[in-house]
């Protein structure tokens, strides 16, 4: 989930004044923490960069979201948001299962796998934080990038869930691609994880 970049070509190419905010608003991002900016403006001195960035958000070049991030505007990706603030993290549960039709209840929670079980509102958004193992979670494994969004497979989602709450209602099983569920299903290493997804699997197919 994470990965080693050459900085040092970025930390040669400082923007020259002026420029700064125009780095921001040109990047894909839609959300900035100060890591981000350090890349992208090649300033390691983070106590500069949050005095500068702070600057921004009160003249309303920029919109603080929380201590350490930032959004070009109010479009931003709230998804972006949530995946951003612990990593390595990604959407799962509730979030992907609606989506994909799997569950008809909709949630008001953004529903993120990560290291830490915490429920936080960002923004008048509330995002649910649910541990999972770091072993899995490291496992890109059924995990899709879409832009700068990690999301899990519809597979992957219903797995997560099922390695969380052992007995758990889904709504609707069609849309799941079992081959692609028996594909995933080993990183979790449980033995009784893989035996409810057999129930699961045979339920769904009679």
């Amino acid at each position: 989930m994470t990965f080693k970049v050459n900085n040092s070509k970025n930390m040669d190419r400082k923007p020259k004044k002026g420029e700064y905010l125009e780095v921001l608003l040109r990047s894909s991002k839609s959300i900035f923490s100060v890591k981000d900016v350090v890349l992208l403006w090649g300033e390691e001195r983070k106590q500069k960069i949050a005095v500068r960035l702070n600057k921004y958000a009160k003249a309303g070049k920029l919109i603080r979201l929380r201590r350490g991030f930032y959004a070009k505007d109010k479009n931003y990706d709230r998804f972006e948001l949530a995946t951003r603030i612990y990593t390595p993290s990604y959407i799962s549960f509730e979030t992907v299962l609606t989506r994909t039709g799997i569950n008809f209840q909709k949630y008001e929670s953004i529903f993120i796998a990560s290291y830490v079980t915490r429920d936080i509102e960002v923004d008048g958004q509330k995002i649910s934080f649910i541990r999972i193992k770091g072993d899995i979670l490291s496992n890109i494994y059924g995990i899709e990038h879409q832009g700068n969004i990690a999301i899990a497979t519809k597979e992957r989602a219903f797995l997560d869930r099922l390695y969380i709450s052992k007995n758990y209602y889904f709504d609707n099983l069609n849309p799941l691609d079992w081959e692609k569920v028996f594909q995933i299903l080993p990183i979790y290493n449980n033995k009784k994880m893989e035996k409810k997804v057999n129930d699961y699997f045979k339920s769904a197919k009679n």
